[in-house]
């Protein structure tokens, strides 16, 4: 557990030196309006995974994950000096795929609204279709007696 929680307090401070180190170290003029989303570390501390997403459309997405290739050296010497562990990590870039999938899911909780919205319409002046009072009621005492 101790290694869990050590892993996960060395995550989070890696994304920050991440985020800081793109922000003001790296110099590449095809790394795009990059914001660090995330990072997670192996248990072993070896291998960080950061996630990432980029303002703009594909050709800036793919400019951004060339300058983060090209200035992984960079990131991983500077991140294994800040954190002073033994080995610096590998670090990975992942595109973070979040902002896409919440506007799929904005859309698709817009067409539920948009159904819904038809359905109480239809519902409106709707009667029910058996009795007006469907359900069964025990017997009085007298009718059990007749059957």
């Amino acid at each position: 557990m101790m290694g869990e929680a050590r892993a996960k307090q060395l995550a989070d401070r890696i994304q920050v030196l991440v985020a800081e180190l793109l922000e003001r170290r790296v110099k590449d003029p095809r790394l795009g309006f990059v914001t660090v989303t995330d990072a997670r570390l192996t248990g072993d501390l070896r291998e960080a995974s950061v996630f990432y997403t980029v303002y703009g459309d594909e050709q800036a997405r793919a400019n951004t994950a060339a300058a983060l290739e090209s200035s992984k050296g960079l990131i991983r010497s500077e991140v294994g000096k800040a954190l002073g562990l033994r080995h610096s990590p590998s670090v990975a870039f992942f595109l973070d795929a979040v902002p896409e999938n919440a506007g799929q899911i904005e859309e698709l909780l817009e067409k539920a609204r948009m159904a819904d919205a038809e359905v109480a319409k239809a519902a409106a002046g709707a009667k029910p279709a058996g009795d007006a009072d469907p359900y069964k009621r025990p017997h009085d005492e007298d009718d059990d007696e007749q059957d």
